[in-house]
């Protein structure tokens, strides 16, 4: 009976236990809860992820609270020593790359020791009781500054606690004018107390605070008298723009530091230059230079163009390139982004004394496997070239500048909590204090656009040039469209998408974009579309003058198959550029694009945006317009760049009243994001929901809010629009293949016609008393509940409103 009643008990306290559990409701990980900090917040993510997790622990110190642990992730194989030493943030330790960069002073590895070192029997009692050290330390504590501090242990000889006086604060802090001497001290110290410790992360960091307060000044010894200093002239084989000598300057005595210029200015070359400085001034002799894969031969050519240095791209298998880097021959080894994650062993061995990203928007998604690869990384200096750190989001220029500082923008989740604008369900909805963010960055970033500093760069002319569809594309097009209408009537409805939706949508977008350029990139069997032809026509126009060649660009390899049948028709050499193309050829095919005089079309996918120096060609033609405004001046950046004689034509093809219509009024926002945080632009700037959101709007923007379509009777001269206004002797074509001059004439009269219906159901001008206005009274224009497409509605309740649509109808007649 006893038993029973003792098992009823037992079984009643861990209901409770249960109920307990239940009752302690779960932190949010996408939205903060209202009555906690940011700080409070993150802290209870790490401890509630951390007491969920299964890893394994091992004491490796001396006592059975206050000592060292080694967690290991049994998923994941990685291990990381923790310290333990109170239950107060900042007061413990762990080794692993969160809690360096928190500022939390805690992780989910210490929450996790602390929580099963509580579950021993009288842990939690002990933890709560402190832990008094009887030797004395020297640790780093990490938080929104990195502090060196001095603890003196219950033990420690007053002699030591003297010492420590002239070098460190009353709080324990050691003073900014004791860097310099920490070693002394440090020798000191220990002669009195041979038991202090003095941690590894303190010692590193007080000799990257000590290296960063010295390298200008030695710099600054041998190029004292800045970029006019005479050794300038010497230092590469060709001579250096101020800004560029500027630049190069700025790097070396940074030396961690984001050149971030306008595309065309010369990075490539002040790198270089910064490079050849840091040689001269420090003794650095092995440098990596991490770029696409397109990039890897060019860097070695201009390496070998603008110095005496020796250049070694590593490729190939990956015994090769092992050895490559086992060899030490030469001072510069270039690779690819593609292979960093597997070749971290080697470059670790080999180890470079400076690291060049060039590109680093490769790196802009910090949870991908290649930006998580190259922050893996490790060098003394660090230069990272991109002319677009910023394209979307503000994550992007974070994850960005982490290679360069993991701790100089702070945190993420606190550097987006202070530029954020967010709404009552935690979304963004806007950026906040760009301009401080630019201010933050000034100590490490360089950036100048070409109106600062190429006074002299030929102007560039922009025009986009409105095609019409023809039926075959038109009807493509609407299908599509029609399916993203559906998709964008179900987010309006619920504010949510599946997987399947997702995919659905992009499917649907790809397609409506690619059948404005030509059925045959939906079909691979019919070849109905205008742009291709019309291309032809202005690069007849183009070639009038001898010296002129083209850079044309396409999404789609299948538009230039297109093209490639027109030119081969017309006799007219080109090359065509696209990812698939071995790198090992990439040179030869830029070479011959650059040394032919017969070869005067460049073909490139967005694979060729990227990094290439065409100044020889003086036109850029976009067949398709990108999402990203980032993408679209990159490829004009290949050619509008440093070393550019002439004037550069841009020329922009946009299907009339299709998605690509549309688009040109979306792209604003990411350019103004851009400009507020590294152009002193807008400090302020509003999305207008969450990504989702965003994304969802623009979509329906470009595909429910189109012009529309063109009559094809237009001419080119009403179709084109000029920015800056220029002449143009090309003309669209006036009709598509198929469409007769009667049926021409039938949409001419019926646009008319719903012209004045609009005008009439609009702005209400239209006079009253005409037939037309009756009609339009009994009109209404609604969206349809399960597509979300427009659509026109006609109520006629009495005989009269029969009566004025046949007047309509008559009218309509009489305009044929």
């Amino acid at each position: 009976m006893k038993k029973k009643k003792f098992k009823a008990k037992a079984h009643s306290r861990k209901i409770l236990r249960k109920k307990k559990k239940r009752k302690t409701p779960k932190i949010p990980r996408a939205r903060k809860p209202e009555g906690m900090d940011i700080e409070q917040w993150q802290v209870g993510l790490r401890r509630q992820f951390g007491r969920e997790q299964i890893f394994r622990f091992k004491n490796i110190g001396n006592e059975p609270i206050f000592s060292e642990f080694l967690v290991t992730n049994p998923q994941t194989k990685n291990q990381y020593r923790i310290a333990i030493r109170g239950t107060h943030p900042g007061e413990n330790y762990c080794s692993c790359p969160d809690y360096a960069v928190n500022t939390l002073g805690t992780c989910k590895h210490i929450e996790y020791v602390l929580f099963k070192l509580a579950r021993k029997r009288g842990g939690k009692k002990t933890l709560t009781e402190g832990f008094s050290r009887p030797y004395s330390e020297v640790y780093l504590r990490y938080g929104i500054q990195r502090e060196v501090i001095f603890s003196a242990g219950i033990e420690s000889p007053k002699a030591i606690r003297d010492l420590a006086r002239r070098y460190f604060a009353k709080d324990g802090v050691l003073k900014l004018s004791a860097y310099g001497q920490f070693h002394t001290f440090l020798k000191s110290a220990r002669k009195i107390d041979p038991d202090l410790r003095c941690y590894e992360d303190a010692l590193a960091f007080v000799a990257e605070v000590r290296d960063r307060e010295n390298l200008p000044k030695q710099v600054a010894h041998s190029f004292g008298h800045g970029i006019s200093q005479a050794l300038f002239r010497k230092l590469l084989k060709v001579s250096l723009y101020p800004y560029q000598r500027r630049g190069a300057l700025f790097a070396a005595q940074a030396g961690r530091c984001l050149l971030a210029d306008d595309m065309g200015l010369g990075k490539t070359i002040q790198a270089i230059a910064a490079a050849e400085i840091l040689a001269r001034t420090v003794g650095l002799d092995r440098i990596l230079i991490v770029s696409p894969t397109s990039l890897k031969h060019q860097w070695k050519q201009e390496i070998e163009k603008f110095s005496d240095r020796q250049a070694e791209v590593v490729e190939g298998g990956l015994v090769r390139r092992f050895a490559s880097y086992q060899a030490n021959e030469s001072f510069y080894k270039i690779t690819n982004y593609d292979v960093i994650h597997r070749d971290l062993e080697a470059i670790h061995h080999w180890g470079p004394d400076l690291i060049i990203l060039d590109e680093a928007q490769r790196i802009k998604n910090w949870q991908t496997r290649t930006a998580q690869s190259v922050k893996k990384l490790d060098s003394k200096y660090a230069f990272v070239l991109t002319g677009t750190p910023l394209e979307n989001r503000l994550e992007e220029l974070h994850s960005i500048v982490e290679f360069i500082d993991r701790h100089h923008l702070g945190p993420r989740f606190r550097f987006l909590a202070e530029h954020q604008h967010v709404d009552e369900d935690g979304r963004v909805v806007g950026y906040r204090n760009l301009s401080q963010i630019a201010k933050t960055l000034k100590p490490i970033l360089i950036r100048r656009n070409k109106k600062e500093v190429l006074k002299e760069l030929p102007d560039r002319l922009e025009k986009n040039y409105f095609v019409p569809m023809t039926a075959q594309q038109q009807k493509y097009h609407e299908e599509n469209q029609e399916t993203v209408a559906h998709i964008v009537a179900k987010w309006r409805r619920i504010k949510y998408l599946s997987d399947t939706d997702k995919r659905i949508l992009m499917i649907a977008l790809q397609n409506m974009r690619m059948s404005c350029n030509s059925t045959y990139l939906l079909d691979r069997k019919t070849d109905h579309g205008i742009k291709a032809d019309e291309l032809l026509t202005v690069l007849s126009e183009m070639f009038e003058e001898p010296q002129v060649k083209a850079l044309i660009f396409s999404q789609w390899l299948g538009t230039h198959e297109l093209i490639t049948e027109r030119l081969k028709s017309n006799k007219l050499e080109h090359i065509v550029f696209h990812g698939g193309v071995p790198s090992r050829k990439r040179k030869d095919l830029v070479k011959q694009f650059k040394e032919d005089p017969d070869c005067r079309v460049f073909l490139s996918t967005d694979a060729g945006g990227v990094g290439l120096n065409l100044q020889n060609a003086s036109a850029v033609v976009n067949m398709d317009l990108p999402w990203n405004p980032a993408v679209l001046d990159q490829r004009i950046g290949r050619v509008h760049r440093l070393g550019q004689h002439r004037p550069v034509r841009v020329i922009n093809f946009v299907a009339q009243g299709t998605i690509e219509h549309g688009m040109l009024s979306v792209l604003s926002f990411k350019q103004s994001l851009f400009t507020g945080v590294l152009d002193k632009g807008p400090d302020e700037v509003f999305l207008g929901g969450s990504r989702l959101k965003r994304f969802m709007e623009s979509v329906e923007t470009v595909t429910t809010q189109i012009a529309a379509p063109m009559p094809s009777s237009e001419s080119d001269d009403s179709a084109a629009a000029e920015k800056p206004a220029a002449s143009t002797k090309g003309k669209v074509r006036k009709a598509t293949a198929n469409a007769s001059a009667d049926w021409e004439k039938l949409l001419s009269a019926g646009i008319g016609m719903l012209g004045k219906l609009r005008q009439a159901l609009t702005d209400g001008k239209t006079s009253t008393s005409s037939p037309l206005a009756k009609m339009a009274s009994a009109m209404s224009v609604e969206k349809d509940p399960k597509t979300g497409q427009p659509q026109l509605k006609v109520t006629m309740p009495q005989k009269e409103t029969l009566r004025t649509i046949a007047k309509c109808i008559d009218e309509f007649a009489n305009a044929l």
